[in-house]
């Protein structure tokens, strides 16, 4: 009975739901798939409709590849379609939902979950992005770039740097160290990243900024001109579009810059006539949590920084109520951007004083898809965030919590935020398959296959050290992580140059914010990284398996985890392998429906046996992989 009830599989995805993103008043059809047998007696679909609890029986449709399917109706009218099923023996009642099969009733905290009425970025599920500060990234118009006699920035001048330098600290130059990359150097790249296999575009902050990464805008409505200014940006969106790619802005609204034209505290870019900080009368006082001594609060106490205050209405329409506002402005033609990235999201509109959080994220949200329906709204933040994926909040996090953190500790690293605690980061505690897959398993057991499918996941950022830097983390252990990021149900990002290993230190930020390697020939390791990425970009930008399909977690021991993306006609087996030792892994083919599918090894090192009812796979030491199964045609 056991063996049987871990066939038990449905998501919410269209291979399981008629219309996954349903409108109110719709019926739609959700089916439940397990292996056929003789012992289940009755299939039930549960669910409640305006606080009535519905239970319906399925119906079996079809038998196909070993598995059974049952299907039934159910009729969405609330917000949300909340549903969980019963599988019935002469003796026992089984119950499924998110978190799998138990034997008694559970609670509805783990049920499979619809919204309704969801404009989704459905977009998301298909796409490989390619993050790029673009400082950092080509300079495509060396005349256009900061000079050392340009500004000064609460004192101190910018720094501009040859391309072969190495970035200074923090504390030296103050985020002024200077690389000359702009807009019109991504231009010229763009078949470099067609040919990568990326389709979608990430930009760290463009707007006009006193430092190169541009977290501290000066003025919103204006693109850097050091990095080409509108008509960089408007060019790059068109040819971006041309090639059938998607492109999203960063943007910091919890913050500016302390010399900002709203605030204006230095007055080294704007007369001191403007802005808040010396005119309690400005406009723009309201905007700044500023007392009458001109103390104010800032992002985490950084002065440089001060925080906006979402009491402020006049703000919220600066920002994004208005048709001409901020978040409109690129979303509109001739910027025509496909969505934001929002920095600090989890800390924005809330303080000690006032928390008008979830109001103001609601607006943001209405605002945006009344402007454009599909725009994609993704927030940094780095914990647990599932009170924010109600439809109506957020579409999708830069996903540390289920990718970053996990895959990084799994390849050898401590926690992202265990690290910083000194004390914590000192133990040496297990770093398993195990962990790693009950921590994947914890956020999609109560999180919706709708929210599930438009995650951002990524290992690497702009915040964090490369992978491949860190000690102890071998090449070996950053494939396996790679490979299996691209697994995961969601978008995929890949910070610049992760593709071809590009140089760097683990010791701050600014270790990660290396320059583009673009004259230097690549070593035989860096090309072999780069075809690897270039093979997993190919295989998520095309295979449906890895944008809608399905997500099960085949093994996981101390050392393996094994997961798998599938649909009907095709799977994709993810291995990654930890172990000092050879690994051998049997895996039924029944149990995935692929009773006589073709098997191929795509990615990696493994060996692959098969017969028409099982997979061998023999794992070499710290071996990772890729392989395909496709049912044959007259199947």
């Amino acid at each position: 009975m056991q063996t049987l009830l871990q066939t038990v599989y449905s998501d919410s995805t269209k291979h399981f739901v008629s219309k996954p993103y349903p409108r109110k008043g719709d019926i739609i059809q959700i089916s439940l798939r397990v292996k056929e047998n003789l012992i289940l007696q009755q299939v039930f679909l549960r669910y409640k409709k305006q606080g009535v609890e519905i239970v319906e029986e399925m119906t079996k449709t079809e038998t196909l590849n070993g598995l059974s399917y049952y299907q039934a109706d159910a009729l969405c009218l609330d917000d949300y379609l909340s549903y969980q099923f019963y599988l019935t023996t002469k003796e026992a009642i089984y119950f499924y939902t998110q978190a799998g099969i138990s034997d008694y009733l559970p609670d509805d905290s783990h049920n499979f979950k619809i919204y309704t009425d969801y404009d989704a970025p459905e977009w998301l599920s298909q796409t490989v992005f390619y993050q790029i500060m673009p400082d950092r990234f080509a300079n495509g118009r060396p005349e256009i770039g900061i000079t050392a006699e340009q500004f000064t920035y609460n004192g101190k001048s910018p720094r501009p740097m040859r391309w072969e330098d190495q970035p200074l600290e923090y504390a030296d130059v103050f985020a002024m160290d200077f690389y000359g990359g702009d807009l019109w150097g991504i231009i010229d790249h763009l078949d470099y990243l067609q040919e990568l296999g990326v389709n979608g575009i990430y930009l760290n902050p463009i707007f006009t900024s006193p430092t190169h990464h541009k977290y501290d805008a000066l003025d919103y409505f204006e693109i850097d001109r050091s990095l080409g200014g509108e008509e960089a940006l408007i060019a790059l969106s068109q040819a971006i579009h041309h090639r059938g790619m998607k492109l999203v802005l960063d943007i910091s609204i919890n913050h500016t810059s302390s010399s900002s034209k709203w605030f204006n505290k230095t007055c080294e870019f704007y007369d001191k006539s403007v802005g808040a900080y010396h005119n309690p009368d400005a406009p723009e006082r309201e905007f700044f949590f500023i007392d009458e001594q001109n103390n104010y609060k800032s992002w985490f106490g950084v002065e440089t920084m001060p925080q906006l205050n979402y009491g402020s209405q006049h703000l919220r329409d600066i920002i994004y109520r208005n048709e001409n506002s901020v978040l409109k402005k690129y979303l509109k033609e001739p910027f025509n951007i496909d969505g934001w990235r929002f920095d600090v999201a989890d800390v924005m509109a809330r303080n000690d004083v006032l928390d008008v959080y979830h109001e103001v994220w609601r607006e943001i949200y209405q605002e945006i898809k009344a402007t454009k329906k599909d725009a994609a709204i993704i927030a940094e933040e780095w914990a647990d965030a599932w009170e924010m994926y109600d439809a109506k909040q957020w579409d999708s996090t830069m996903n540390y919590f289920q990718a970053a953190r996990p895959l990084r500790e799994f390849a050898g690293t401590c926690d992202l935020f265990l690290e910083r605690q000194p004390d914590l980061a000192q133990i040496n505690y297990p770093k398993t398959a195990r962990h790693l897959g009950r921590r994947i398993l914890q956020f999609m057991t109560k999180v919706p296959s709708q929210i599930q499918y438009q995650m951002f996941n990524l290992i690497d950022s702009h915040d964090v050290p490369r992978l491949y830097h860190m000690d102890g983390v071998a090449f070996a252990a950053y494939q396996g992580a790679s490979i299996c990021l691209f697994g995961l149900p969601g978008a995929t990002n890949i910070w610049y140059g992760d593709e071809q290993l590009l140089g760097g230190h683990h010791k701050s930020n600014e270790g990660t914010r290396y320059p583009m390697n673009w004259s230097r020939e690549l070593t035989q390791q860096e090309k072999d990284c780069y075809q690897l990425y270039q093979t997993l970009c190919r295989l998520k930008t095309t295979e449906e398996s890895l944008q809608t399909g399905g997500f099960r977690i085949l093994r996981m021991t101390e050392q393996v985890i094994v997961f798998v993306r599938f649909t009907r006609e095709a799977c994709y087996l993810f291995v990654w392998s930890q172990s000092e030792q050879e690994e051998q892994i049997d895996i039924t083919a029944l149990d995935l429906g692929m009773t006589g599918a073709d098997w191929a090894l795509l990615v990696g090192d493994s060996h692959v046996d098969s017969t028409a009812e099982r997979l061998n796979l023999i794992v070499p030491v710290k071996g990772s992989a890729i392989i395909s199964g496709h049912l044959c045609q007259e199947q």
